[in-house]
């Protein structure tokens, strides 16, 4: 529907993806600059050669009645006229009145990660009958799988919190986006606390969101969260968590912050089938007494932010001029996944002549950091900038920004209410039950018949890894050119935002497990630059911001970064193109030089598979994912068989020669020849 022609890209900016037949359908009678005298819909008039619908209006002008189409109602998008879409809840999920707001702050200074003092405890809790549960979410467990939605949940009344003492603390999760599942006070001011998993799931338990309120000042509180699944995680590396205190934001203006001491990422011990699961620990002080606060993984960003950005793009008569928002579809539980198409209007043939950009963003709900890079690009594209001008007069941008609406506002880490990742099911043809990825794949389908499409990128998360980097598609010995002409944007990216971006942490190869991915699927689609972009939840390693966490502003950064970027790439003088082609033409000369192994090679090895099959792009589904330690032994004998067959003694020394002068690395940057810096002109 909406690549039928290219006015229909700027027609209407609240037509359904679902409704490209009714669409085809509209016809224009008459000019609009004729004076309405009449008004009748055809069905109020009994003549046989009308059609009785209220779809065709009858207009009386000059003498005679001449039909025309009524207007498309807003029945999708954002509305100016109306109120937001409400967000729909699976029906048994208890939902809190009111609304959880937050306000935008920036930290004046970069906040540091957490250093391990080596006196941090790890506390291990034995099941015990004298605790007392404060919070339990009994609702996630009701029904096994998605039975049907309401605007606000569950219709019955709400079970409160336990209040019994004057000096708990009172936990609540019940609003959008929250994630806590059970609370048990093990000690005065001790708390055990237990992450719900994602809907309809076992797994997943890795972000949390939940509200604290009955705070005492100047007390020391602990919490342990005791069900975490991953063996590795960014807290074991200096990673804090946030915290948000109504008080402070009222009194003080400050928003998020990291906060946290003590803090301790360790394995518990082993459950009865013989797994074990992993707990985070800290200790913090809160600031003000009867306060209510909140703890989160990372920088919340709601199905409903997303909704009044959009309505304030919409509600702009500059910006809703060249920013189409519609319906691209509906999720299972009937919200609604959006798609903004963001060009200069061109009613002539030149406007075939434009490429096209893709983004998206939010697959994994959890993954609230690519938000946040989302919203940058979009700040960025829609300005006033003669940068965001250029672009919008080159390409065509279509974006979809939250793929996965359900998935957030229920507040799943990974999964969507069909318990599965999406991000593993851009094959899939269950329409019906995997509808975002699926309309999303067929709309840059039908895109790529009428242009080229010359880059895209889905935004994620990384729980791992520590600044931000790219994964795309290689192709291989059989086609060096193409390979490193992949690598070009990444590497440029790096050049542009080196304190932020890693060049050395992209990887550009397609594993079996990865061909569900929207990236791998483009990319055998035909986009040959197809990327994830991966955003860490901690901070960077790099240049000036080491050490340090990255905050809103840093991960919007990226977003200009993107499209400064991307007018490098696509810059007329092709000067910086080609010197990025020839640094990475040199950069895999010393790849391929062969590396004697030993053991520090296998172990090196053996934690970027680790890595890899546990990192943000990772099967999700229970069928792939109980395979992984299997799949991790396979490999292993691989990597073991493939050591027996050493070269010889002198080849072997050869290569120890050539290594003598390795390649060396710094904030991102390859620094075996001097290096270009691209200067902008802002």
């Amino acid at each position: 529907m909406l690549e039928d022609s290219e006015q229909e890209d700027y027609s209407d900016g609240t037509i359904s993806e679902e409704d490209e037949s009714d669409e085809d359908t509209f016809v224009k009678f008459v000019s609009e600059d004729l004076h309405r005298s009449a008004l009748l819909t055809a069905d109020s008039i009994s003549y046989p050669s009308f059609p009785r619908t209220t779809q065709i209006l009858l207009e009386y002008r000059l003498g005679r009645w001449v039909p025309r189409l009524r207007e498309p109602r807003d029945l999708y998008g954002v509305s100016s006229s109306g109120p937001l879409s409400p967000t729909r809840w699976p029906y048994h999920c208890e939902v809190i009145d009111g609304k959880v707001q937050h306000i935008d702050w920036t930290p004046p200074y970069s906040e540091p990660m957490y250093i391990p003092t080596g006196l941090e405890i790890e506390p291990l809790y034995p099941n015990s009958k004298e605790d007392t549960v404060v919070y339990l979410a009994e609702d996630a467990y009701k029904e096994p799988y998605f039975m049907y939605s309401r605007v606000g949940g569950t219709r019955t009344s709400l079970k409160q919190p336990v209040d019994n003492c004057d000096n708990t603390l009172m936990f609540e999760a019940r609003f959008e986006s929250g994630n806590l599942q059970k609370v048990v006070k093990v000690a005065e001011y001790e708390y055990q606390l237990t992450l719900r998993p994602d809907l309809f799931t076992s797994r997943h338990t890795q972000w949390y969101y939940f509200q604290v309120t009955n705070t005492q000042a100047g007390i020391v509180y602990r919490f342990t969260i005791i069900n975490f699944t991953k063996p590795a995680s960014l807290y074991s590396r200096g990673m804090r968590p946030l915290f948000y205190s109504e008080k402070e934001a009222k009194a003080h203006k400050i928003g998020w912050q990291r906060i946290g001491d003590q803090i301790k990422y360790y394995r518990n011990n082993p459950e009865q089938d013989g797994r074990h699961s992993f707990s985070l620990t800290w200790t913090f002080q809160f600031p003000h007494n009867k306060d209510t606060c909140y703890f989160a993984h990372c920088y919340p960003y709601t199905y409903t932010n997303l909704q009044e950005y959009l309505s304030s793009i919409s509600n702009d008569p500059v910006r809703s001029t060249f920013c189409k928002i519609r319906v691209l579809c509906h999720t299972i539980a009937r919200n609604m996944v959006y798609v903004l198409t963001i060009a200069t209007p061109l009613k002539t043939a030149d406007s075939r002549k434009q490429k096209a950009v893709i983004l998206t963003a939010r697959v994994h709900p959890g993954e609230t950091n690519s938000s946040w890079i989302m919203k940058g690009f979009l700040d960025f594209i829609l300005g006033d900038s003669s940068d965001a001008q250029l672009l919008r007069d080159t390409f065509i941008f279509k974006v979809v920004p939250m793929l996965n609406p359900d998935g957030v506002i229920v507040g799943n880490y990974r999964c969507s209410l069909a318990g599965r990742d999406l991000n593993r099911n851009y094959t899939s043809l269950l329409k019906e039950l995997f509808p975002s990825v699926w309309y999303t794949r067929n709309m840059i389908r039908r895109l790529m018949e009428k242009r080229e499409v010359i880059l895209y990128c889905d935004l994620h998360g990384h729980s791992r890894k520590e600044n931000i980097f790219m994964y795309g598609c290689g192709g291989g010995d059989r086609c060096k050119a193409l390979y490193l002409q992949q690598q070009i944007f990444p590497l440029m990216l790096s050049k542009n935002c080196p304190d932020k971006f890693s060049f050395s942490a992209c990887k550009f190869n397609v594993q079996k497990n990865k061909e569900g991915t929207g990236r791998v699927v483009m990319w055998k689609m035909g986009i040959r630059n197809s990327f994830t972009m991966e955003a860490t939840f901690c901070g960077s390693a790099l240049g000036k911001k080491r050490g340090t966490h990255f905050n809103t502003k840093d991960l919007e950064s990226m977003g200009y970064h993107f499209c400064d970027s991307l007018l490098d790439y696509c810059d007329p003088d092709r000067t910086k193109y080609y010197q990025c082609l020839k640094e990475l033409e040199e950069m895999k000369k010393h790849t391929n030089l062969e590396k004697v192994p030993d053991d520090s090679a296998i172990n090196t090895c053996m934690k970027e598979i680790t890595l890899e099959l546990e990192s943000s792009s990772q099967g999700s589904d229970s069928s792939e994912s109980s395979d992984s330690q299997t799949y991790l032994l396979k490999l292993t004998s691989q990597i073991k068989t493939k050591i027996k067959h050493l070269k010889t003694k002198k080849e072997r020394n050869a290569a120890i020669k050539c290594h003598q002068n390795p390649r060396k690395e710094q904030g991102g940057k390859y620094l075996d020849k001097p290096l270009l810096g691209f200067q902008k002109d802002t």
